[in-house]
């Protein structure tokens, strides 16, 4: 793999984007310093904004999206159940041209309610509720959420990234790996509890403008490693990273940066092989991993001149991981999962 060894830190608060809609800085931080405002972006019609929660334990996980984007809200909710294989899920779409998402990932609420869905995402102090009545989800059965995510950790993976198609385009990203969830989700007779002490949950939060076709790598894992708490968040593939990348480890909540990593995927007859062991690197040397899958939820959908191909697996990863200090982490099934997207919209 190539080593690059750039990796530039955003340090200095700043606006996002200047007066023509292109980015200030570039680069990635381990809080949001820089300010986010829709109106400074050049091309409001192609602008995209989300907010993604994604919970899980050993034995089942929860994906809500809540995503909006030229007037439309996207409301997606999606139960993974690994001891049986089932895959739940529901999205619906509404036409609501002055609702907006929070232009900030630490403060502003979303809040959006009619006949058929309740949705509130509320901070509370260093708490985030996040509440969903959804009707019909499966057959003639509602669902039901309601989860409580503590201790953010100290760190998060913050990054302004350019594309070089077009020099107003952007994606400013924040991801949270690692909170403490406890709650539930409820639909027909079941109840599945996320408990603080055997789950975690991740907060991807994104706003930006990008080409028409995209595509991404995405993995992200959280868990003790004896008495210490180790996440990772991994990811590549989506826009210019000559700056900086997505790569980070967190040793206790403290963010320890990479460089360039690589998902090694097994293909046979020009077939991806989403379930077989995954060898993941980084051109740093400092990952050496197996991922070995236990669920696979594969989505595609094309409509006329837009189309999405998603593969998300979750799994446990094996291996070791080092630090800067050179301090080694040993893997031993640390839970976690990687997401393949491919998308034209």
């Amino acid at each position: 793999m190539e080593v690059r060894k750039v990796q530039y830190r955003i340090t200095q608060p700043s606006k996002l984007l200047d007066g023509q809609g292109r980015l200030i800085q570039t680069g990635y931080a381990t809080s949001p310093l820089l300010i986010y405002n829709r109106k400074n972006a050049a091309k409001k019609f192609r602008l995209k904004e989300w907010d993604y929660y994604s919970i899980s334990c050993s034995k089942w996980a929860f994906t809500l999206t809540v995503g909006n984007s030229m007037g439309f809200l996207m409301i997606s909710a999606t139960l993974l159940d690994f001891r049986y294989g089932l895959n739940y899920s529901k999205t619906v779409v509404r036409f609501v041209p002055g609702w907006k998402l929070p232009e900030c990932s630490q403060i502003g609420d979303i809040l959006f309610k009619d006949k058929k869905v309740d949705l509130a995402i509320i901070h509370k102090g260093n708490q985030r509720h996040l509440s969903l009545s959804m009707k019909n989800f499966l057959g003639t059965s509602d669902l039901k959420i309601h989860v409580i995510l503590t201790k953010e950790p100290r760190d998060s993976m913050v990054i302004a990234t350019p594309f070089v198609e077009n020099s107003k385009y952007f994606y400013y990203n924040r991801k949270i790996i690692g909170m403490t969830p406890y709650g539930y989700v409820q639909i027909k007779d079941n109840t599945y509890f996320f408990k603080p002490y055997s789950s975690f949950g991740v907060l991807d939060w994104g706003r930006g403008i990008w080409p028409y076709k995209t595509s991404w790598y995405w993995g992200c894992a959280h868990g003790l490693i004896g008495d210490d708490t180790f996440s990772f968040n991994l990811g590549y593939g989506f826009g210019d990273t000559s700056a900086a990348t997505e790569n980070m480890l967190f040793f206790n909540g403290k963010a320890d940066k990479l460089a360039h990593v690589r998902f090694h995927l097994h293909r046979k007859i020009n077939k991806n092989q989403y379930m077989k062991p995954w060898l993941v690197t980084s051109s740093d040397n400092r990952l050496e991993m197996v991922f070995v899958p236990i669920f696979h939820r594969a989505v595609n959908l094309s409509i006329i001149l837009l189309s999405t191909h998603q593969h998300l697996i979750f799994g446990r990863f094996y291996g070791r991981a080092f630090l800067k200090n050179g301090k080694a982490i040993f893997l031993k099934g640390l839970p976690g999962f990687i997401e393949r997207f491919i998308n034209r919209w």
